[in-house]
């Protein structure tokens, strides 16, 4: 797997595949969620883990069986493709979990960019999406350059404090970006506009860990590494200061300014372009290579290995990690196990 942003002493269980995907699926079958649904949420919190990116990995099923619970997320639903009066595509996710929503739009959206050359389409009423970056690399493994964009919902995800302020007011507003790349795959971006997505806060305070210098600040506003502090009214801090501060602020215009309140959680914009409308795909490939080729050879700084590229860290991740156990902490694997017991679930078949 890839670094944990967890401190390091968190006691861990290694989970085989196999049971991870099966309770995972059952807990979120017997919440309500129809087969197809429960099973392709699975597949993708699977993917995550093995992806290195521990935040949007297993964990969450814990969270989205919470929000089912609560009535926030509606499981018996599936998302819908729609168009305003204006003629504008949409997704309609009804209320219920955002990942099927998002590969309906990501699929859409990148059908109707290879017909047209570009395409967008917005994405309301949806719950928690996913990993990103997973719909940022279907586009680019399509051909195409996609930007997704995400933000809203203030009201029930007060996150992160703008910069230069200590009261958390915004969600975490992330950014996708997938475009072909050279011979190790796509280049994709995949961020929260904050210091940290908000699953390592809430996903430390479950496994019992502590977080990294420059994620949070305490209710005073003092640095903490504590993700309790954040529970007792701290707040999280944006990415790269001003400038993680300023892309939050645009991605709020965006996806509340003009695409309406967020109805569940977050409202998204997609983008895909047909790259091909610009550069023949080998060439742009040979040019990538290129590009790509250069800064992995790049001599690293002191307390790095090598130079990365991003999207291929995750895409190594999945190679390395392949048909091995997942590495969950103890205490979340353990709450996981727990709750599919009182649902009636098998654990240890």
């Amino acid at each position: 797997m890839n670094p944990s942003k967890y401190s390091p002493d968190t006691a861990r269980s290694l989970v085989p595949i196999a049971q991870a995907h099966r309770i995972s699926e059952a807990i979120l079958r017997a919440k309500g969620c129809p087969p197809d649904i429960a099973r392709a949420v699975a597949d993708h919190l699977i993917g995550a883990d093995l992806s290195g990116v521990e935040s949007h990995g297993v964990w969450r099923v814990l969270a989205y069986a919470g929000y089912y619970d609560s009535g926030y997320l509606t499981a018996a639903v599936r998302p819908e493709l729609t168009r305003n009066d204006r003629g504008a595509w949409l997704v309609d996710g009804h209320g219920g979990i955002g990942i099927p929503a998002m590969t309906l739009g990501i699929e859409h959206v990148v059908s109707r960019a290879k017909d047209s050359g570009i395409a967008a389409i917005a994405l309301q009423s949806v719950g928690h999406t996913g990993r990103l970056g997973c719909f940022a690399e279907y586009a680019a493994s399509q051909g195409c350059l996609a930007i997704i964009i995400g933000g809203g919902g203030r009201e029930n995800w007060r996150l992160v404090a703008p910069y230069g302020g200590r009261k958390a007011l915004m969600s975490t507003n992330p950014y996708a970006i997938g475009i072909p790349g050279g011979k190790q795959g796509p280049v994709v971006v995949d961020l929260a506009t904050s210091a940290a997505a908000a699953g390592w806060v809430y996903g430390a305070k479950i496994a019992g860990a502590t977080l990294p210098d420059g994620v949070l600040i305490d209710r005073d506003g003092k640095p903490s590494n504590d993700p309790q502090a954040y529970f007792d009214g701290g707040a999280i801090l944006t990415a790269g200061g001003p400038k993680g501060y300023a892309l939050a602020v645009a991605a709020e215009m965006i996806a509340e300014a003009m695409l309406g309140p967020a109805t569940t959680e977050c409202n998204w914009l997609m983008l895909a372009l047909d790259c091909s409308l610009y550069q023949e795909p080998t060439r742009l490939r040979e040019i990538a290579e290129e590009i790509l080729d250069e800064l992995r050879h790049c001599p690293p700084a002191e307390g790095f290995t090598r130079v990365e590229v991003p999207g291929e860290r995750e895409a190594a991740a999945r190679a390395r990690n392949a048909g091995q156990p997942i590495s969950l902490p103890k205490a979340t694997w353990d709450s996981i196990c727990d709750l599919a017991r009182g649902l009636g679930i098998a654990v240890d078949s």
